[in-house]
């Protein structure tokens, strides 16, 4: 039998549970033996900072967006660029590979039309709304 202490919704409890032995099925009713609020711990007093925080720079303006912009879905950090300026593509054509939330997403094109401008290069940091491409 092990014993752990569980948070919960900022409440702790105590809880003991029995391990399983070589692949075992145990009942689930079995496995908790019992489960006790533990008192919740008393916070010490926060002391003043002792200087005032210095304001965060003011992150780079977005590039303004082309009327047919294709524009991101979340942020998030562009891995490949798979279209050049000039270049015909078809609707659901994959423009841009960007990792997001240690996924691999994809922005695809809306419609068919011409890459008339792209926005970012491949290490870029993108973020949700900000334009990666312009299609005509």
């Amino acid at each position: 039998m092990k014993s752990y202490t569980i948070t919960v919704n900022g409440k702790a409890y105590d809880v003991q549970v029995v391990e399983n032995k070589a692949g075992a099925a145990v009942p689930a009713a079995a496995r908790i033996q019992a489960v006790t609020p533990v008192a919740a711990p008393v916070a010490a007093p926060v002391a003043a900072p002792v200087a005032a925080p210095v304001a965060a720079p003011a992150p780079a303006a977005a590039p303004a967006a082309g009327a047919n912009s294709v524009t991101a879905p979340m942020p998030g950090k562009v891995l490949s660029v798979q279209c050049t300026e000039g270049a015909a593509v078809a609707e659901g054509a994959v423009l841009i590979t960007f990792e997001a939330m240690k996924m691999e997403n994809e922005i695809m094109a809306p419609a068919a039309g011409t890459v008339s401008k792209i926005y970012v290069k491949v290490g870029d940091m993108i973020e949700a709304g900000s334009p990666v491409v312009d299609l005509a």
